[in-house]
C-alpha cells in the first residue's frame, strides 16, 4: 500500500490517495472509435457515455495497438505489444494454419496479477476474450462481479457488442440520413448514409445499456470506489476502418472516471495506448511485473511527454497482408511491407457484412467514384504513407514521395525500424506472402457486385423494427 501511496501523491491529476483498493471497471466497445456526441459525432445521442466523460477525463487521442480484435486485446491483456508475445496474426488455429502460441516467459495475463493482489475478476456480458495466446491458468474467476466475497475489491471487463456489426437499428431514437456527416472518402450516397446512421444507432443503444451498468454502480454503492475505463477495442467497422492503420482503425474512445481522484469534464490530449490502462492498472494495484511492460501511467504524467505511438496489422483471417505505423500528434507513417497487394483484397467478413464496400466495388467499376474515394481501390499500394495529421486529418494526401517530406520521413522510417526491432517483429516471410486467400482485385465482377449490393439493401433500409434476416451473415 506504501507504493500505492507514493503513486497516487505523486499523480499530477488526484486529490486524495484511496481509502481501500478501488474497484477497477473495464468498459470496452467493440469497433468503434470516435462516433460519440462527446467527441462531437454529428447526428448521434449518447447522454450516458457523454455523463461519463463529464465526471472524468476524455482522452482525444487514445489508440489501439493492432486495427482488429483479436491481437489489440491481446496487447490489453498483457500490457506487451501483440508482435512481442506472437499474438499478431488475427484468427489463429489449425484452420488457419498458424497456431496460437504461450506467453513468453515471464509475461502473465492481468488478471494473474489482479487476483494476486486480492481481487475478484469478472468477465461480464460478452463472453469473448478472443485472446490469439495459450494460457493454461483460468482468465476470470466469475461472470460477475456479485460473486466476489464481502469486502473484495473487483475488476469487471464488460463488452458491449452491438457495435460489432450486424448492428441493431435503434426504435426508440432513429437517426435521419440527413443530419449524418461520412468522411470524404466515401461516396456520399443514401445508401452510406444510411449504413453509417444504422451504426450510429446502434451505439445509441449500447449508451442506454452504458447508463444501466453505470447505475447499478450507484445502486450498489460502489460509484465512489470505482475506477471505470471506457474504450473501444479497435476502429470502426467501415472500409478504411477496421483492418487498417489510418486513424478510422486504431483511433478509439477513452474515458475514465474515479471520483475524489479524477478531475471531473478534463480533456486530455497526450498520445496514449491502449497498453496504457494496463500500465496504469498494475501500477495501481503495486504489481511488479517480470518485464517492462510497454505502456505507460496514465495518471503520473508519463504520457505527457511521449512523441510517437506504434501500430501494426498483419494477417486478417485469411487475408494475407502486414503494415506498420509510427504517428506523432503531426504525421504519420505507414509502412505497408506487402505493397503489392491491394488495400481491398478479398476477405470474406468485410464483403458479407460491409454493405458500403459493396457499393464502393460498384461505383468504382462504373467510374463513379472521385479522386479520393478511387485511392482505396487501387490494385497496389505504395511501399510508405505519410500523412500530415493536423492538416489533413483524413490521410488523402501521401507526403511519402515529396521531396520537402524526404527527411520527415527517413526520421520516422528510422524511429519505427527502432520499435520493429524492440517488439521482435518478424515481419512477412516468403510463405505467408505467398499465402492466404486469392489477391486478385476487383474481387468480384461488376454484375456480381451488383447483385451483391442488391442483397444488402432490404438490410441497410430496414426500419428500426422491421424483422429481416441478415443476408450474408452464415458464418
Amino acid at each position: 500500500m506504501a507504493a500505492l501511496a507514493i503513486f497516487l501523491i505523486g499523480a499530477c491529476q488526484q486529490t486524495k490517495p484511496p481509502k481501500a483498493p478501488p474497484n477497477i471497471l473495464w468498459i470496452m466497445l467493440e469497433d468503434w472509435g470516435h462516433q460519440l456526441s462527446c467527441y462531437g459525432e454529428p447526428g448521434i445521442q449518447t447522454p450516458y457515455v457523454d455523463q461519463l466523460a463529464s465526471e472524468g477525463i476524455r482522452y482525444t487521442n487514445a489508440f489501439c495497438t493492432s486495427p482488429v480484435c483479436s491481437p489489440s486485446r491481446s496487447a490489453m491483456m498483457t500490457g506487451f505489444h501483440q508482435n512481442f508475445i506472437q499474438a499478431n496474426q488475427h484468427r489463429t488455429g489449425e484452420q488457419f494454419g498458424i497456431p496460437k502460441q504461450p506467453l513468453p516467459q515471464g509475461i502473465k495475463p492481468l488478471t494473474e496479477y489482479l487476483r494476486a493482489a486480492g481481487y475478484h475478476t469478472a468477465l461480464m456480458l460478452s463472453k469473448k476474450t478472443d485472446l490469439n495466446f495459450i494460457h493454461d491458468k483460468k482468465l476470470f474467476d466469475s461472470r460477475d462481479w456479485a460473486d466476489r466475497k464481502e469486502g473484495q475489491p473487483f475488476f469487471a471487463q464488460v463488452t458491449f457488442q452491438m457495435t460489432h456489426r450486424k448492428w441493431q437499428r435503434d426504435s426508440v431514437a432513429p437517426i435521419s440520413i440527413d443530419s449524418v456527416v461520412v468522411p470524404p472518402y466515401y461516396p456520399q450516397t443514401d445508401l452510406v448514409k444510411r449504413d453509417w446512421a444504422n451504426g450510429l444507432e446502434a451505439m445509441q443503444i449500447v449508451d442506454r445499456q452504458v447508463g444501466q451498468l453505470l447505475r447499478r454502480l450507484e445502486e450498489e454503492g460502489l460509484e465512489e470506489n470505482t475506477l471505470v475505463f471506457l474504450i473501444g477495442d479497435n476502429g470502426r467497422c467501415m472500409p478504411r476502418g477496421k483492418q487498417f492503420l489510418y486513424d478510422g482503425g486504431v483511433q478509439v474512445p477513452l474515458i475514465v472516471k474515479w471520483p475524489q481522484h479524477l478531475r471531473e469534464n478534463t480533456i486530455n490530449e497526450d498520445l496514449v495506448s491502449t497498453l496504457d490502462i494496463t500500465k496504469t492498472i498494475l501500477d495501481l494495484v503495486g504489481a511488479s511485473p517480470q518485464l517492462p511492460l510497454h505502456g505507460r501511467n496514465l495518471f503520473d504524467g508519463a504520457t505527457a511527454n511521449r512523441e510517437y505511438i506504434f501500430a501494426a496489422r498483419d494477417k486478417m483471417d485469411s487475408t494475407h497482408d502486414a503494415l506498420r505505423s509510427i504517428r506523432s500528434k503531426q504525421y504519420k507513417l505507414i509502412h505497408n511491407l506487402m505493397p503489392e497487394r491491394p488495400y481491398m483484397q478479398f476477405n470474406r467478413y468485410k464483403e458479407d457484412f460491409y454493405p458500403t464496400l459493396a457499393e464502393m466495388n460498384v461505383m468504382f467499376l462504373k467510374g463513379e467514384l472521385n479522386e479520393d474515394q478511387r485511392k482505396f481501390m487501387a490494385p497496389a499500394k505504395p511501399e510508405f504513407e505519410l500523412y500530415d495529421m493536423v492538416n489533413d486529418p483524413h490521410e488523402l494526401h501521401n507526403l511519402a514521395d515529396h521531396l520537402d517530406y524526404k527527411e520527415i520521413k527517413n526520421e520516422y522510417l528510422d524511429k519505427l525500424n527502432t520499435w520493429r526491432e524492440s517488439v521482435n517483429d518478424q515481419g512477412v516471410t516468403d510463405a505467408f506472402r505467398k499465402g492466404g486467400w486469392p489477391a486478385d482485385f476487383p474481387t468480384r465482377t461488376l454484375q456480381e457486385w451488383e447483385a451483391h449490393l442488391e442483397g444488402f439493401k432490404p438490410w441497410v433500409y430496414r426500419k428500426p423494427n422491421d424483422q429481416i434476416k441478415h443476408p450474408y451473415a452464415k458464418w
